[in-house]
């Protein structure tokens, strides 16, 4: 039997959060369709935090519930409370997400508070989430290095990891938040976290700013990992990491793993289209915020 790799679509949040100019509801809507229809069976829709911190992901509630909803497929968000969580499950989120950090200093910058008030404040989500049978994915940024302090300890990784995993997510999503992985740092970083959990409690979320996400891919299939980010068209980038490129492309992705004889459930012939909406999206809402200062 063909080996299957799951792929996390995560570009209608973690690729369009970072866009400064603003895409409307409808088209975000849109961009998820195309992906449900792709063959994608996990997307990350949209992240119900606060407009203030995060001015592009306001509409959040308009997008979740204007989705069409395709059997089989898991729409998730991103919720950083109780508040986020009650809103992504009145509109109808599937699976929630909660972010730590493994750097104390970008957890300052990021969330305005210490690793340990992070994990605290994710307590009443998992509580709720678990009430209603709610699977919660955990993701660990800067899991490889951070844009403030530099390399990351494996086994700073490693301990957020078993927090996470204890307190109730069924996943935890490793990301090198400023792409600075290399192959070495990556398998070092999975070694520790392996002593922790098994791989299938894993995902790869792996930044393509060294041009190396593809290769740190590669390590981590041979550490077991099956379940890695993406986002089409190399969306995204973070906020809060000053110089971070997008995610891996998603045609990138199943291109190397369909070459190496993976199965991933999606209709590549499909991404192509998506990613010319996805550009012709982003360009288009640059265009019309540029007309508005003039």
């Amino acid at each position: 039997m063909t080996e299957q790799v799951q792929i996390f679509e995560v570009g209608p949040r973690d690729g369009l959060q970072n866009e400064k100019a603003k895409i409307s509801s409808e088209q975000k809507i849109e961009l998820v369709d195309l992906l449900s229809d792709a063959g994608f069976s996990k997307i990350e829709v949209t992240s119900f935090v606060s407009p203030k911190w995060v001015p592009q992901m306001k509409d959040a509630p308009i997008v979740m519930k204007g989705i069409k909803r395709k059997p089989g497929v898991t729409y998730a968000a991103l919720t950083p409370n109780k508040m986020g969580y009650q809103f992504a499950r009145k509109a109808g989120a599937d699976e929630v997400a909660i972010f730590a950090a493994a750097s104390e200093t970008f957890s300052q910058r990021n969330i305005n508070c210490s690793i340990a008030d992070s994990i605290e404040r994710f307590q009443p989500v998992i509580e709720a989430a678990t009430a209603d049978k709610i699977p919660v994915r955990g993701y660990i940024s800067c899991a490889v290095a951070c844009p403030y302090e530099g390399a990351i300890d494996p086994e700073a990784v490693a301990r957020i990891t078993k927090i996470l995993l204890d307190i109730g997510c069924y996943e935890i999503s490793l990301g090198d938040t400023i792409g600075a992985g290399t192959p070495e740092t990556i398998v070092a970083m999975l070694e520790a976290v392996l002593k922790v959990t098994e791989a299938d409690k894993l995902a790869g979320h792996y930044h393509d700013t060294g041009n190396r996400a593809l290769n740190n891919i590669e390590a981590s299939l041979e550490k077991g990992i099956r379940t890695f980010d993406s986002a089409i068209g190399g969306l995204g980038g973070c906020p809060y990491a000053p110089g971070a490129k997008g995610n891996i492309s998603t045609s990138a992705v199943v291109d190397m793993l369909h070459r190496q004889g993976f199965e991933t459930g999606i209709d590549r012939a499909a991404l192509d289209p998506i990613e010319v909406f996805v550009g012709k999206l982003v360009t288009e809402a640059i265009e019309d915020s540029k007309q508005k200062l003039h």
